[in-house]
C-alpha cells in the first residue's frame, strides 16, 4: 500500500490516520502508516509540547504530522470571553433544560470544566504551531479550509508539507491556488466535519481539479478493500480517522461510548451542527436530536456552539449520561465492532488489499 506521496514522507503505508490520541498516532506510525496527531483539543500550548515529547519518544524515528484547525482569514482582538459573551441566555437555558431532563447532575464544586473547544480560535493555533515547528513533523494539516498565508509559508521554510481537508472541487482548487501541497477529499460518509458529497463521487473529481497535487480520499474507509477503491480513484494515499476510536490505544475515557461504538451501525449517525456549530457527522443521540429539533432555539455558528456546550459535554461524558453519549464517528462504524490493537488494523488492512488487488487482477486476466 505505497505511493509516490507515502515514499517521500517516508511511510511504508499510504495509509494517513488521524487522532486525538498521542498514542494511538505514534502506533500507526510504528505499524507503517502515518500518524497525524489532532491538536484542537489542547488548550494549552505546554500540554501539545508535553504529548509531542513523548511522540517523539514513542515514534522510533518515524514520521508524522500535527492537524490544528485554524481559518484562513486573521481576526485581531478576539477573546474567548468576548465570544462567551455572545452566546444568547435563551441558549444557555436549553443546554440546562436538556441536562436536566436527562438527570445529568452538575460538576462537583472546584471542578473545572474539561476540554473546551479553544483550538477554533485561531490564536490558540498559532500557539501550537510555535511549539509545533520546534518539533521533527513532516505534515501539518488543517481541518477548516487553507491555512493563513503565513502559516503555509512557516510550514515550507521548515520543510513541512501542508495539507487542508476540502468537501467540495471547488475547496480543493482553492487549496491549490493557497499553495497546499496535500488535498484530503473528506467526503459525506465522514466522522467529524463533512460536506454533502460522497467519497466515491468526490475522491475522482478533485483528483482532476487538482492534478498533479496528490490528493486523499477520506470518508467511509476502514477496510483494506476501500484503501483499493481510493487508490483506484486516483489518490494517492486514504484518511482514516474514525477506525482508531475502537483500538486498544485510545484513550476514550468512557466504557459505556466504546460499547456504544462497537454496537452501532453505518444509520446510527447523523450529521449535525450540535457540536460545533458547522455540520459534523457523530453518533446520533438524544443530545444531537434536542438540537436538531425544530421547536428548539437551534445551535449557533462556530465557535459559539463548541463553547456553549463545552461544559455539558464534560458533564455528559463524566457522569456517562448513555442517552446523551456521543461523539464525532463517520458510517464506518458499522464495521467497528471489536476492540483491536492499531497493528491489528493494520494487518487487517494489509490482507483485504491484497484481496481487492487479486480480485482485480483476476478480472483483469493477469493472474
Amino acid at each position: 500500500m505505497q505511493t509516490e506521496l507515502s515514499r517521500t514522507l517516508g511511510a511504508e503505508h499510504a495509509v494517513f490516520g488521524f487522532t486525538p490520541f498521542p498514542a494511538v498516532a505514534a502506533a500507526i506510525s510504528r505499524a507503517g502508516g502515518f500518524g497525524v496527531l489532532g491538536a484542537v483539543r489542547y488548550g494549552a500550548a505546554d500540554e501539545l509540547a508535553r504529548d509531542l515529547d513523548w511522540m517523539q519518544e514513542h515514534t522510533d524515528g518515524l514520521p508524522y504530522g500535527l492537524d490544528v484547525v485554524m481559518p484562513a482569514k486573521k481576526v485581531e482582538g478576539v477573546t474567548e470571553a468576548d465570544i462567551e459573551a455572545m452566546i444568547p441566555g435563551t441558549h444557555r437555558a436549553y443546554v440546562e433544560e436538556t441536562l436536566a431532563k436527562h438527570g445529568v447532575p452538575p460538576l462537583p464544586e472546584g471542578e473545572a470544566s474539561g476540554w473546551r473547544i479553544t483550538g477554533w480560535m485561531e490564536q490558540v493555533a498559532r500557539s501550537q504551531l510555535d511549539v509545533a515547528f520546534d518539533y521533527p513533523i513532516k505534515l501539518l494539516a488543517n481541518a477548516l479550509g487553507s491555512p493563513p498565508p503565513d502559516v503555509v509559508r512557516r510550514a515550507h521554510d521548515h520543510g513541512i508539507l501542508v495539507a487542508a481537508l476540502a468537501g467540495s472541487p471547488r475547496h480543493a482548487r482553492h487549496h491549490q491556488e493557497a499553495g497546499i501541497d496535500i488535498v484530503v477529499a473528506q467526503g459525506y460518509e465522514a466522522g467529524g466535519h463533512t460536506g454533502e458529497i460522497a467519497t466515491m463521487v468526490l475522491t475522482p473529481e478533485v483528483v482532476r481539479a487538482v492534478d498533479p497535487l496528490p490528493v486523499l480520499a477520506a470518508g467511509g474507509i476502514g477496510t483494506g478493500e476501500q484503501v483499493a477503491a481510493g487508490l483506484a480513484l486516483g489518490a494517492q494515499g486514504v484518511w482514516l480517522g474514525s477506525v482508531w476510536l475502537t483500538t486498544e490505544e485510545a484513550d476514550m475515557h468512557s466504557p459505556l461510548l466504546t460499547r456504544k461504538l462497537l454496537a452501532a451501525g453505518p444509520g446510527d449517525t447523523v450529521r449535525s451542527r450540535a457540536l460545533t456549530g458547522k455540520p459534523a457527522r457523530q453518533l446520533r443521540t438524544e443530545w444531537t436530536d434536542a438540537w436538531d429539533d425544530p421547536e428548539g432555539p437551534g445551535p449557533l455558528p462556530m465557535p459559539l456552539q463548541g463553547l456553549l456546550v463545552a461544559d455539558a459535554l464534560t458533564r455528559i461524558q463524566k457522569y456517562e449520561a448513555e442517552p446523551l453519549l456521543g461523539t464525532p464517528v463517520g458510517q464506518i462504524v458499522g464495521q467497528m465492532n471489536s476492540t483491536r490493537s492499531v497493528q491489528a488494523v493494520f494487518d487487517d488492512l494489509t490482507r483485504g488489499f491484497e484481496r481487492a488487488i487479486d480480485r482485480i487482477n483476476r478480472i483483469a486476466g493477469r493472474a
